[in-house]
């Protein structure tokens, strides 16, 4: 009798635990449930623990979703933004944002995360069109990127509300110039640098002839005052020479004489090339023609002869 009753025992011990292994759930410290019943939320456990539902989910009692507790990201790669001025860029931006209204989450878009990712990618784009196209592209790269991306959160949260969903943050991984923007902006760079160097260089020939200028200036001036000290000293020392030669002359003109004649045949006669055609008895060698330095007497000339009768 007993072992006819031991089956039985060991299939209603094994059909309490189904329903007691069908009936728990453990919610993580990451992770947020939600219960439904019947296709309808009846409850959100957002706390870790273990909890308790209506067993035998397949026959559509109650089933237990479950969403992430923790802050998730999203990126948007090479969105092409025009600003102001007509100019297109491409930009990298990412999203952090996370499930803060469960029940909404699941009654917006049946909890699934690629849904509610796409949405807010649709309103990321136009956020970020709307907020470059009010802009410079400089904007982008000054202070004012924080305010602008401020901008961008505030437009996305809106839409991220009705998702069940909060925006932690977002942010631009890139700002880049598209590849005719690029070329463009390249060129207009380098006409700048090439203007720039253009009138740099104006400026030190400009600067150059300045200078030389002053230098020619103070060249003519430096020289003319030369000329004007030499003179005054040539003529000091001309002065000076004839005081001295007027003295000399005065005390021995004799001696004065004989020295100015010898100077005067040591400047005609040092070139050994030099030739002379003079008569002896010129007055250039006077102290020549005397043995003791005196000038002689010019000879008496003959009596002319008497005429014949």
């Amino acid at each position: 009798m007993n072992s006819n009753r031991l089956p039985a025992i060991l299939i209603g011990f094994a059909v309490i635990l189904l329903l007691v292994y069908s009936s728990v759930f453990v919610v993580n410290e990451r992770e947020q449930a939600i219960v439904v019943r019947f296709g309808q939320i009846q409850d959100v456990k957002r706390e870790p623990g273990i909890y308790f539902k209506l067993p035998f989910a397949f026959m559509d009692a109650d089933r237990v979703q479950y969403v992430e507790d923790r802050a998730l990201r999203f990126d948007l790669d090479n969105i092409r933004v025009q600003v102001r001025g007509g100019a297109f860029y491409e930009v990298d931006a990412f999203v952090v944002y996370a499930i803060n209204d469960p029940r909404r989450f699941r009654e917006t878009v049946s909890g699934d995360r690629e849904s509610a990712e796409s949405r807010l990618r649709t309103r990321l784009d136009a956020a970020l069109r709307r907020v470059y196209g009010l802009r410079n592209f400089d904007a982008a790269l000054s202070d004012e990127r924080s305010s602008m991306m401020q901008e961008v959160r505030t437009d996305l949260s809106s839409a991220a509300e009705t998702l069940g969903l909060s925006i932690r943050d977002v942010r631009i991984r890139r700002t880049d110039l598209t590849q005719e923007v690029s070329q463009q902006t390249f060129q207009r760079m380098r006409a700048e640098r090439l203007a720039e160097a253009e009138l740099i260089r104006a400026r030190g020939n400009e600067e150059g002839q300045r200078r030389r200028a002053i230098a020619d200036r103070q060249v003519v001036e430096i020289v003319s005052q030369a000329q004007r000290d030499s003179e005054i000293l040539r003529g000091e020392g001309d002065a000076e020479r004839n005081r001295i030669f007027g003295e000399a002359f005065q005390r021995d003109p004799g001696f004065f004489e004989f020295y100015r004649s010898m100077r005067a045949y040591v400047a005609s006669l040092a070139d050994k090339g030099t030739t002379m055609v003079l008569s002896p008895n010129s007055e250039f060698f006077k102290f020549f023609n005397s043995s003791d330095g005196v000038q002689p007497q010019a000879a008496t000339p003959p009596a002319s002869p008497a005429p014949a009768n």
